[in-house]
């Protein structure tokens, strides 16, 4: 009786091994990609004027006042100008 692992006339059984090396070929990229292209600029984060989303007045404001570029009492004054400018995105008024 010839089996698989026996037969001369044949790719053996290593045939049973070609769907796990592409499953862990794919799998491994788009692992890559998920962590580098996609996590940096993925096609699902908005552009408003050509700028990242990140780059938003509000979001530049907080980093500044999180390295301490800006004090407290500046950070307060220049969000509530630019709450009055661009309004609440939470839709609070």
């Amino acid at each position: 009786m010839q089996t698989l692992a026996n037969w001369d006339g044949g790719p053996g059984p290593w045939i049973l091994f070609l769907p796990l090396i592409w499953a862990a070929v794919v799998i491994g990229a788009v692992t890559v990609l998920r962590r580098t292209a996609w996590r940096a600029r993925g096609p699902w984060r908005p552009v408003a004027g050509g700028r990242p989303a990140g780059d938003a007045p509000l979001a530049v404001l907080g980093r500044r006042f999180a390295s301490g570029e800006i004090d407290e009492e500046e950070y307060w004054r220049r969000m509530s100008v630019l709450e009055e400018h661009f309004g609440r995105k939470d839709g609070a008024a």
